[in-house]
């Protein structure tokens, strides 16, 4: 390695992209291309990092394994920071099989951390945490430590593990102070807040009491009946039921949650079901049979029964029962969150990320364009979608998750 590359290197790796440019900004070979694209990806031109580190790549000989190796690293990262989520996932896993075969640990290392946060990316949360769990950092340098720790306190997080976040969160700090990349100290600071800010609503007869995510936590765990509308979901304690692909069901049980302890007239939840406001006799009928279908569901947690006007909740023992909202309103609330972390997104990278159709989303999209919720970037398939941060509100429990709290 010429002393260049080398100065080149060491910029790049405290956080100075131009300083690592001035080393190598006219030089075309490989060594001094992979750099270039490296500190391109730094300066927010993901395009054309990308473009470099291809012919970094490229230029590489077939002697040269590990070098190639760390340049599809490189690149997966450069693709993560673009949300393009749609490529698979073997070449990063060939790359770090490489690197660790070659001695090049800290690499290798660091191919697992983009693979997890791929993987927390797309809602992934069980293979995030076996590729967290098996990460080794002891004696990383400190920005790749810092990157790792955040993994966890995300992971954490998403799983309601406050204490666990926690705990992460202040070996990220410790971690970015010895590195001093203020791109990094940002996102710990970030990090930080969340805990402080609203990540949900708790309802109850018109009033709602603003949560953090420690209260959230502390309220799964209390025992109440929680109808959960982040996660389309009933707990009562230990038990979970499911209902985010039975809307009409969820819809119901909301009804009867924000009404708890009165009922609620038959006319209204035929409204809310089933969007209509001219209700029949055939709704009324189907909704004898919805109902029918979710007291069959709900019994361990709780009964429904029936009054002169409706329904009413009745849940087992002397539980309370809780209206747990997202801290904003609207089924778009996923989409916002997704977008909300300042990144540009494709709309098929969203519709990955989200498990829906591209025409869903765009269909999503453009109703949130006319709101002012997001805009666009771009023409054709070069378009992307972003939208400012949610100030003063967490999105931890609108990110999709194939992983159920615990």
């Amino acid at each position: 390695m010429d002393s260049l590359i080398a100065a080149s290197a060491r910029a790049l790796a405290a956080g100075d992209a131009l300083g690592a440019l001035k080393q190598v900004a006219l030089r075309e070979d490989p060594p001094a291309l992979a750099l270039r694209g490296i500190a391109m990806a730094q300066l927010g031109e993901h395009a054309r990092a990308r473009e470099l580190l291809r012919r970094a790549e490229r230029g590489f000989g077939a002697h040269e394994a590990l070098s190639r190796a760390r340049c599809v690293v490189a690149g997966a990262e450069v693709a993560l920071a673009m949300r393009d989520l749609g490529g698979s996932s073997r070449a990063l896993a060939g790359a770090s099989a490489a690197l660790e075969a070659g001695g090049d640990r800290v690499n290798a290392l660091q191919a697992r951390v983009i693979a997890s946060r791929r993987a927390l990316l797309l809602g992934r949360l069980d293979e995030a945490a076996v590729i967290l769990r098996e990460l080794d950092s002891t004696g990383l340098p400190p920005v790749l430590a810092a990157v790792a720790e955040l993994g966890v306190t995300e992971l954490a997080l998403r799983s309601l593990r406050t204490g666990d976040a926690r705990a992460a969160l202040l070996r990220a700090r410790h971690a970015a102070n010895r590195a001093q990349v203020p791109a990094l100290l940002a996102e710990v600071a970030d990090a930080w807040s969340a805990f402080e800010r609203p990540a949900a609503r708790r309802l109850h007869q018109g009033e709602e009491q603003p949560l953090r995510l420690e209260d959230v936590e502390s309220l799964l765990a209390s025992g109440a009946l929680v109808v959960d509308a982040c996660r389309h979901g009933l707990r009562a304690g230990g038990d979970w039921l499911p209902l985010a692909r039975r809307p009409i069901l969820f819809a119901l049980a909301r009804e009867l949650a924000a009404a708890w302890p009165g009922d609620v007239a038959r006319e209204a939840l035929i409204h809310s079901a089933f969007r209509t406001r001219h209700p029949d006799e055939t709704h009324r009928a189907r909704l004898r049979v919805e109902m029918g279908r979710l007291r069959a569901l709900a019994a361990p947690m709780a009964g429904i029964g029936s009054t002169p006007r409706g329904f009413v909740l009745k849940p087992v023992g002397e539980r309370d029962v809780v209206l747990l909202a997202p801290p904003i309103d609207g089924e778009q609330g996923a989409l916002v969150a997704l977008l909300s972390d300042g990144a540009a997104w494709s709309t098929s990278a969203l519709a990955q990320a989200l498990g829906a159709s591209q025409r869903t989303v765009q269909r999503a999209l453009s109703e949130l364009e006319a709101q002012g919720r997001v805009r666009a970037i771009g023409q054709a398939r070069a378009r992307r979608w972003l939208a400012p941060p949610l100030a003063g509100f967490t999105t931890i429990l609108l990110l999709p998750a194939a992983l159920q709290l615990d």
